[in-house]
């Protein structure tokens, strides 16, 4: 049974992709700061019938993140499918004559080299099997910078640009990096099933072939 790894996972995004990658076989390795938390969205799905644990970690602990990745793929089976979307801090949205270097530089660690650790994590077993998914989600400041969200906007640029990297040199190897840019929102965003059509989308971009960056919607539609 493949495993998909949602970093970042909670009761929204995470859980409908852990319902909808469940539906197609999939064991589900759910990522987050909180064990109660994770425990109990666990316990939701396998009601529904899908196989999910939880794994405590906090991306800018590089440490945590590889081993939750690693008891994951112990306990349910490799990682096949690698979801980075954790949630950024508010504090990272301040004005950019706010910004200081000592914030800056942690939104970079949770963005960038959260993703970097994980990746470093699942990658190996990926490149074995010779196939694989890693799939940033991503607002509007990964494509368009914006001065009121300055952490983001610094942040988000060095994640895709490693994601975009990871593209071009895995696309030989069966291996598919994608991102998916939401600009807004998803409750503003007015899709007609709401945020499983945005679960319904990852699935797509996992099992297709095309460019590194997919916009869920125009960026002049939506907002961060």
């Amino acid at each position: 049974m493949p495993t998909i790894a949602i970093v970042g996972a909670g009761p929204g995004l995470g859980a409908a992709v852990a319902r909808r990658f469940g539906a197609e076989g999939f064991s589900i390795a759910l990522i987050s700061r909180d064990q109660v938390k994770l425990d109990g969205l666990a316990a939701e799905l396998r009601e529904g019938g899908v196989l999910a644990r939880g794994y405590a970690a906090d991306v800018l602990d590089p440490a945590s993140l590889e081993a939750a990745l690693a008891r994951a793929a112990d306990e349910l089976g490799p990682v096949a499918v690698l979801q980075y979307s954790p949630l950024p801090s508010r504090e990272y949205l301040r004005p950019v004559l706010e910004m200081t270097p000592e914030l800056a530089l942690e939104a970079l660690r949770f963005s960038a080299l959260g993703l970097v650790h994980a990746v470093r994590s699942v990658l190996p077993a990926m490149r074995t099997a010779g196939d694989g998914s890693i799939i940033l989600v991503n607002g509007g400041t990964s494509v368009k910078a914006r001065s009121d969200f300055a952490g983001t906007s610094i942040a988000f640029p060095a994640e895709s640009a490693y994601g975009e990297m990871l593209h071009d040199a895995l696309e030989g190897e069966g291996i598919r990096v994608v991102q998916l840019v939401i600009p807004g929102g998803i409750p503003k965003l007015r899709l007609e099933n709401g945020i499983d059509d945005v679960a319904e989308r990852i699935w797509e971009l996992h099992g297709a072939r095309g460019p590194f960056r997919t916009m869920l919607i125009p960026l002049e539609d939506g907002r961060e």
